[in-house]
């Protein structure tokens, strides 16, 4: 093991072990903030923890083998001992280059989730309904549960936007490569001649921020309350409980008419405008960093085309890291495991990389 590697790893065991003396001592929930943000720390430290006592092990039963090999009778069993224990310290060595890798803070963070139809119409507007579908089955396999924000109905179906919240374990970890124009080809419902057509839905990804995330300014923001209205454009509320919140400073914009009440609708409001600035900042931040821009898979933008559904086919492409599967179908009922794990799979290889690179250049 390279001797940088054995420091960060000794130091996150000491970390470990000082952090479950802290928390094992009486007092230790008296500040509940503090002990919430210990025993998340210890959390993240965990498996990286226990996978360095595993390798411990291993390499003394390899130093424990040359003693014991000595004795002509346990020589063989010695050699074959000395051989499983290299083979698990070489297997987590390569572990140990992914667990250290820099953690991306908004992992464990819930998501808000915005898609919008795009070019091609009703068509794009039933593509973005048929999105919305694919999420909330892959959430429900995962445990996730989703929230519905805000949402406006496609004139044939469908939605020309929608907004929604997905609550889990580490969701934005596994879905936060998915912003940007998702591609469809396809015979729409209402062509009469069979022809293909190509439309596009855009999807948002957003970790969800709270208050201490962002600091905005009431000052900065403008709010407007309306009727809500549904699909066509016809009047379901004549009271004005729908609101929408404008961030000044950005533009951005955040609109909630879920809910009967303004007020409930107003905090709804919030929550998408705070995490939409927080994206805004974020993504300003991450600008700066080049290095740091290079290892994300692909930049997040709308416009950006990063995969495509091709219905006649029963295929799945996904441009960014060249993943094909022909089984459309099953991605479609939320099977989404393969293309998210070859995503992160590859953000892993790229930030390897980047430290490779960023250690010979040292």
């Amino acid at each position: 093991m390279e001797e940088s590697m054995r420091k960060r790893l000794e130091a996150t065991r000491s970390r470990y072990e000082a952090l479950e003396e802290e928390l094992g001592r009486e007092d230790a929930a008296d500040d509940l903030a503090s002990f919430t943000k210990k025993t998340k720390e210890q959390s993240d430290l965990r498996e990286a923890y226990e996978a360095y006592l595993q390798y411990l092990k291993a390499e003394q039963d390899v130093a424990d083998s040359f003693e014991l090999e000595a004795d002509p009778e346990m020589a063989e069993f010695a050699k074959e001992t000395r051989k499983a224990a290299q083979s698990v310290m070489e297997d987590l060595e390569g572990k140990f280059k992914i667990i250290l890798l820099p953690k991306d803070p908004n992992d464990d963070k819930n998501i808000i989730v915005e898609i919008r139809g795009a070019v091609g119409g009703d068509e794009a507007n039933l593509f973005a309904g048929d999105l919305v579908r694919m999420y909330s089955k892959y959430a429900e396999k995962q445990g996730w549960k989703i929230q519905f924000l805000d949402a406006a109905l496609g004139a044939a179906g469908g939605y020309a936007s929608v907004s929604f919240m997905i609550k889990g374990e580490s969701v934005y970890s596994k879905l936060k490569f998915e912003s940007g124009a998702h591609r469809v080809q396809r015979v729409p419902k209402t062509e009469a001649s069979g022809r293909i057509h190509t439309s596009t839905a855009t999807v948002l990804v957003m970790p969800e921020a709270k208050e201490v995330d962002v600091q905005i300014n009431p000052a900065d923001l403008k709010i407007d309350t309306y009727h809500s209205q549904g699909a066509g454009g016809q009047n379901v509320n004549k009271t004005e409980s729908a609101v929408r919140i404008t961030h000044l400073p950005t533009g951005l914009v955040a609109a909630c008419q879920t809910e009967k009440a303004q007020l409930q609708n107003k905090e709804i409001a919030m929550q998408m405008i705070r995490a939409k600035v927080f994206a805004y900042f974020q993504e300003q931040e991450d600008a700066k960093r080049a290095t740091e821009r290079k290892l994300k898979v692909g930049t997040g933008e709308r416009s950006e085309k990063i995969r495509t559904y091709n219905y006649p086919q029963n295929r799945v492409t996904d441009h960014r890291v060249g993943y094909t599967v022909n089984q459309l179908d099953r991605i479609m009922e939320g099977d989404l495991d393969g293309i998210i794990e070859a995503l992160i799979h590859y953000d892993q290889e790229q930030k390897l990389l980047e430290e490779a690179s960023g250690g010979a250049n040292a």
